[in-house]
């Protein structure tokens, strides 16, 4: 997944044509909802001056935007809208991602939510307590190492916005994708260990919020196809990269 653009315009807009801009911007926001190069939208309106308006959209890429969306069919229609209001335009520029980034603390990680170190311990205890008896999964692990269930804690607590300490004690997202090396995963142990992990979320005590539930699942079953595809014949190591961080219904940018 290659990084987005993101598009700041910013209108200088008076009191008076204020709610014919907001209404003509509504009416344009069709456009841009019926574009397959804009990933979203939001127009804000300044707290301090009324009259400063931002609009931000997120494009694929700038190209996107300059050769697709203005050479498409859905421009017409956008800029019919918009027109009056170009002369108030005082900046329009494109923007793209630096490496600083996060959440701040009013938005809890996965990893507090779900009770921290002690939780995703307790998580793996009772996971791989299963896997061992399991038929279909414990041929997988019948090596496992004795410190194995801690390492994949450490791996998870990271995952989910946790402290580094997986990267920093066992080198990162190459080091857990190369352990899946060779392993020729089926799908059939993959939907168990998906299965298995649930169950032993609901021992771990982990949260059971739609949420919080819906984010991890949706990691597990992430996370469970690349291991598929890793333990296969045809698999190539992927770029060196950070650990994944997982959050709110939200996945992170993958680069395979």
């Amino acid at each position: 997944m290659t990084a987005h653009t993101v598009e700041y315009i910013r209108y200088r807009i008076s009191e008076q044509q204020s709610a014919e801009f907001l209404s003509a911007y509504a009416r344009a926001a069709a456009q841009l909802a019926a574009a397959p190069q804009c990933v979203d939208y939001e127009l804000t309106r300044c707290e301090e001056d009324p009259e400063h308006f931002i609009l931000r959209i997120t494009w694929t890429s700038t190209r996107d935007h300059l050769e697709g969306f203005r050479k498409s069919e859905q421009f017409p229609a956008f800029f019919a809208e918009i027109r009056p209001y170009v002369e108030n335009i005082e900046e329009m520029r494109h923007y793209g991602a630096t490496p600083v980034h996060g959440t701040g603390a009013a938005t809890p990680t996965l990893y507090v939510w779900a009770g921290g170190a002690e939780a995703f311990s307790r998580l793996t205890d009772a996971f791989y307590d299963k896997v061992l008896k399991d038929d279909l999964l414990a041929p997988l692990f019948q090596d496992l190492a004795p410190d194995h269930a801690a390492h994949v804690a450490l791996w998870l607590g990271e995952v989910f916005g946790g402290p580094a300490r997986y990267s920093e004690t066992q080198g990162g997202h190459s080091h857990m994708v190369a352990k899946h090396f060779g392993k020729h995963i089926t799908e059939p142990q993959r939907r168990r260990w998906v299965n298995l992990v649930q169950d032993a979320a609901d021992d771990a005590g982990l949260p059971t919020d739609a949420e919080f539930r819906s984010a991890f699942l949706a990691y597990v079953e992430w996370g469970t196809r690349l291991a598929v595809y890793f333990s296969g014949p045809d698999a190539q190591p992927p770029a060196e990269q950070p650990v994944p961080k997982w959050n709110w219904g939200a996945m992170p940018p993958y680069r395979g």
